[in-house]
């Protein structure tokens, strides 16, 4: 059996300076993704499903664990019928 370890990446002593700045980027758009979500009325797993990914993968791009392509950036957008460049407005 695997062992999985998880660090939080903010504070993982051995980032240098531009990682922990993107680190920073992908919450603050994460964080921008959950907002207009909930300010749609849109369930996290709708969103999920619309955008053709799992569940748990829309967790990770909400908590701004993982980098979306910009594909992906251009479906959720659509989806919650914003411009491409509102999900940047953080």
């Amino acid at each position: 059996m695997f062992t999985y370890l998880r660090f939080n990446f903010l504070t993982f002593p051995s980032m240098n300076k531009r990682e922990k700045e993107e680190a920073v980027y992908l919450k603050q758009l994460g964080k921008r993704i959950k907002t207009l979500r909930k300010e749609k009325g849109i369930k996290q797993v709708e969103l999920a499903y619309s955008c053709e990914i799992e569940k748990q993968s829309m967790s990770r791009i909400e908590a701004g664990n993982t980098n979306p392509s910009i594909l992906l950036l251009r479906k959720i957008a659509e989806i919650l019928d914003v411009r491409l460049s509102e999900l940047f407005e953080f």
